[in-house]
């Protein structure tokens, strides 16, 4: 395998010079095609208002998509731009030549500040048709305002802050009733609270913004012509209605932080980009008289909030002095510059100009551009026209300026949902990382895109980084599919080679021992994913042949083990002599055929923990598989460590209960072997009945033969009701042992004679015990004195057995005595027979005229009829009927037979006149007369009264309803 690694590495030389042959001819790297289908529209799309104002332009303003306008002298148009059908004209009902000078709408659209040129301001709110003068700020030029976005709403402004033409800054705050609108003044106050300075004095403020920052703080941008103040502080929680006077304060001894360029516009304007309504601005931008600072806003810096601070400076074409910048609005990644007669817009991030827009002539000289922060729309005016531009994917193009930046991450959060321009990026990366040495980042990048990749691993291989071609190798083998099973065969084959090279190297090497450590955890990691478990596993043995080369057992235990290959794992650990790591190994995973192949090595060196491993199994072992393991065991061990194979068969008998054969009789075969003592008790357990024993009868009988164990064979004869045999041995052994084998033919009282002679016998003739023989014959009733006095010699003298004889003379004299009294006895009781048989002859019984069948309750003379002692009457039909399904099969076809014969016997006759004795004659030749078969069915039908005898009491648990009867049955009573 690693030969075939090494043509692999070889070949990758060959490709890569086929695949820049390829790129030559035009095939992109990246698998991309990179043609735009049709073509885009710009970022900034004009579209001009279908509006033709009947006077003059003087201001426009726009938020919340509410649209004001001022016309003329004294005409005031409001549009909702939800609604533009719908305009509303508002008339602001001045007589003198005062003339509208500027227009502020706040972030709700609902108030509306119209300042003119005479120092005077007027207030108007959406839902209102009359324009109010505010009083309190008569007097003052009003430059800029500065919204309270945080507690502002539609009929309060909440705190405000207001710019002058003298660089005063008072706050104020407008409130609408909603009883009567104009019962009191809306400005409910007007007070200074600050005064803006530039060297030569008091300075106009341009552009006022107040934000809000974390732990009550507040931030608020002030800027003149020249000069950007920021003010910074803290207004206690609950107190905001009371304004800002104390963040004013503040600074009342001394400037705050300002940044000041020394061209002058003769005014300066600033703008915001807040990604969403009522959050903080990110980002800003100053229009200047040396050009435009841009930058973000980080509302948590303590003291400025202006960050990554940055000066676009006018380039040629813009003349402070002849086409000076009229307005600038701030998106995302642009600023928009308004000039007389176009528009530039720059991008923030490289500060280049992306987009010009020239206006013909004919419009006339651009007025005022302003945005719309709710919907990101641009507005710009004439004094005749009105032009509306749409940002349109303006992050189009981000990713590639990021890209040229560097800034990697920034470019890929920007093309993510563009595979093609994200390869691209991810492609600069990788090829950034590795100029720079960062190898490591440099293959996760690599590993994204779609680059050749033999091109890449090349690359990573002339620069010997074996570990950043594994980080290469195992991303892309992370990104394959489950369909690339070719592919992934390879990337796994590959990293399993690297992973051993770079394991051998680190540990040959003390100095690099958390190295080595942290490699080995990332090799095992990489052996046991879940996603890497298939290919590992169809390819187990290529792994293995690859370990094995290496010589890495540790790792080839380790990945057989995730292979759940124990079998191998159980091998390498008995070759190593390893027993209790082999045994740990098949008791955690408990397989049954493992346990059989490895217990016969096993046993023969740990046998106890063998089997305490094999009795924690249970019955999932068969037992019968284990015994080879035993034998060859028991053959070559010693009686202790037999004990341990006696220990797991008892378990098995005793415990699991056992009825295998084999089982029991390899048990037997080693208590025969190694405890006679328990082998008795073992057969005496097992019991006597030959067909609830589970060992070998004959087996057993020759195994304790061949022992000499005569009690066991003794008691397998009885087991196998060979007494004679079982009375021949016990005789060898014991003779109570014999006696008590003797008497177990109960049955059979010849046989049992037969024993008992035997005994005594033996008794007589092998031990010459008089007293003992004598002892048999009270021990068993069967044996006679004569029965054993031929085995004694003709010389015994007969004082040894006088008592025996004389007790068995007068045990005769009884016997007959007892037969003569029985004789007696039967015939008293033959006489007293014959005297009842006369007197049943003599019996009889009266019937009456109007006695009826007790069955079917007709009068009982109409046809032949039984009478029973008992006083119960039948007719014979009546009476057969109901006798007829209790007797039994043979009855019933004896009964038809004898019906057949007494039908035969009946011969029609025309003539009154028969016979006398007709019913007497003989039928022939042994066939029984008419008389016979009448008296034979009696017997059968009138044995007894079918309502008083036996029957009635044997089908008392009969059903009333035959079941094969009874759904006909209930079917007829429905």
């Amino acid at each position: 395998m690693a030969s075939i690694l090494d043509e692999y590495e070889d070949s990758l030389h060959r490709s890569v010079s086929v695949q820049q042959s390829r790129a030559s001819v035009g095939i992109p790297h990246s698998g991309y095609v990179n043609a735009r289908l049709e073509k885009e529209t710009p970022i900034f799309n004009k579209q001009r208002i279908d509006f033709a104002p009947p006077e003059k332009i003087n201001s426009l303003v726009v938020s919340s998509n509410q649209l004001c306008m001022s016309l003329g002298k004294d005409t005031l148009l409001r549009i909702d731009l939800g609604k533009p059908d719908e305009p509303n004209q508002v008339e602001l009902g001045r007589k003198d030549e005062a003339r509208v000078y500027k227009m502020f709408l706040d972030h709700t659209g609902s108030h509306l500040l119209i300042a003119l040129n005479t120092s005077e301001c007027l207030y108007l709110n959406r839902s209102v048709q009359k324009v109010r003068a505010l009083s309190r700020w008569k007097g003052h030029l009003i430059e800029s305002v500065g919204w309270n976005k945080f507690l502002g709403s539609e009929t309060n402004t909440g705190p405000i802050l207001v710019g002058t033409s003298q660089g005063q800054i008072y706050e104020a705050e407008i409130s609408v009733s909603e009883g009567s609108l104009f019962s009191t003044n809306p400005d409910q106050y007007f007070r200074q609270v600050y005064t803006l300075e530039e060297e030569s004095g008091p300075a106009p403020v341009c552009c006022l913004e107040i934000e809000r920052g974390i732990e009550g703080k507040f931030f608020i941008i002030a800027t003149t012509r020249k000069r950007l103040f920021q003010f910074v502080g803290k207004v206690p929680e609950g107190t905001e209605q009371q304004g800002f006077s104390s963040i004013f304060a503040v600074h009342a001894d001394h400037l705050p932080s300002f940044r000041e360029f020394p061209a002058n516009l003769g005014f300066s304007e600033i703008a915001f980009y807040t990604p969403k309504l009522r959050s903080n601005p990110r980002s800003f931008a100053w229009m200047m008289g040396n050009g435009v600072l841009y930058g973000t806003l980080d509302c948590s810096r303590p003291d400025s909030i202006l960050s990554d601070e940055r000066v676009w400076v006018y380039p040629s074409d813009i003349d402070i002095t002849v086409n000076k910048p009229i307005s600038i609005v701030l998106t995302q990644f642009h600023f928009l510059l308004l000039l007389p007669d176009r528009v530039k817009a720059v991008c923030t991030l490289n500060g280049q100009v992306v987009f010009q827009d020239l206006f013909l002539e004919k419009f006339g000289s651009l007025t005022r551009m302003i945005k719309d922060p709710t919907v990101q729309q641009i507005w710009i005016h004439t004094e005749k026209v009105v032009f509306r531009y749409h940002v349109q994917r303006e992050s189009r193009d981000v990713w590639k300026m990021y890209m040229n930046m560097n800034k990697f991450d920034l470019a890929k959060e920007y093309c993510k949902d563009r595979p093609e321009c994200l390869d691209i990026v991810l492609a600069k990366e990788a090829e950034h990382c590795f100029q720079n040495k960062r190898y490591l980042d440099s293959a996760k990048c690599y590993a994204l895109t779609q680059n050749y990749f033999e091109e890449i691993a090349l690359k990573f291989i002339e620069a010997k980084q074996e570990e950043a071609l594994m980080e290469f190798l195992i991303k892309k083998l992370s990104n394959l599919k489950p369909s690339e099973k070719t592919q992934t065969t390879l990337l796994t084959t590959w990293l399993t080679e690297l992973y051993l090279n770079w394991l051998g190297i680190l540990q040959g090497d003390p100095s690099q021992r958390n190295l080595y450590l942290d490699t080995r955890e990332k090799f095992r990691t990489f052996l046991s994913s879940p996603k890497n478990k298939d290919c590992l596993f169809n390819n187990r043995a290529s792994i293995y042949e690859l370990l094995a080369s290496h010589g890495d057992t540790e790792h080839m235990v380790y990945f057989a083990v995730i292979m759940q290959d124990y079998e191998r794992v159980v091998a390498h650990h008995c070759q190593h002599d390893e027993y209790d790591e082999a045994l740990n190994v098949l008791s955690r995973h408990r397989d049954e055929k493992l346990f059989y192949k490895f217990s016969p090595v096993l046993i023969q060196h740990i046998p106890k923990k063998v089997v305490d491993a094999w009795i924690s199994m249970g019955s999932r072992l068969d037992a019968r598989n284990l015994i080879p393991a035993l034998v060859n065991y028991s053959q070559s061990a010693s009686t202790q460590q037999i004990n341990e194979a006696i220990r797991y068969m008892e378990f098995c008998v005793y415990q699991l209960e056992e009825t295998q054969q084999a089982i029991h009789n390899y048990l037997l075969s080693l208590y025969a072997l190694c405890r006679p003592d328990s082998l008795l008790s073992y057969l005496e357990q097992a019991g006597t009945n030959p067909n609830r024993i589970h060992y070998d009868l004959k087996y057993a009988l020759r195994l304790c033969a061949e022992h000499g164990h005569h009690h066991a064979c003794v008691h397998i004869y009885k087991v196998m009701e060979l007494y004679e045999e079982a009375v021949d041995l016990a005789l060898q052994v014991d003779v109570d042992l014999a006696k008590s084998c003797a008497d177990l033919p109960e049955d059979d009282e010849e046989l049992r004679k037969k024993l008992w002679l035997k005994i005594a016998r033996h008794v007589v003739q092998e031990e010459k015990d008089v007293k003992k023989a004598m002892a048999c014959l009270s021990s068993c009733a069967l044996l006679k004195i004569e029965d054993v006095l031929p085995f004694f010699p003709d010389f015994v003298t007969i004082d040894h057995f006088k008592e025996a004889i004389c007790n068995s003379l007068e045990d005769y004299n009884k016997h007959i005595e007892e037969l003569k009294r029985e004789m007696e006895e039967a015939t008293q009781s033959a006489k007293r027979i014959r005297e009842d048989i006369q007197e049943m002859r003599n019996k009889y019984g009266s019937v009456e005229p109007q006695e009826k069948c007790a069955a079917c309750d007709f009068p009982l003379l109409n046809r032949p009829f039984y009478l029973f002692l008992c006083g119960h009457m039948f007719h014979y039909d009546c009476l057969l009927q109901a006798v007829f399904p209790n007797l039994p099969a043979y009855k019933q076809a004896k009964l038809e037979d004898l019906q057949k014969k007494l039908a035969a016997t009946s011969q029609p006759s025309k003539s009154h006149h028969r016979p006398k004795d007709a019913d007497t004659i003989s039928l022939g030749k042994g066939q029984q007369s008419r008389e016979q078969i009448k008296a034979d069915i009696d017997d059968i039908v009138a044995a007894e009264c079918v309502y008083c005898g036996e029957l009635m009491i044997r089908s008392i648990d009969k059903p009333f309803i035959d079941p094969q009867k009874y759904e006909e049955e209930m079917q007829s009573w429905l």
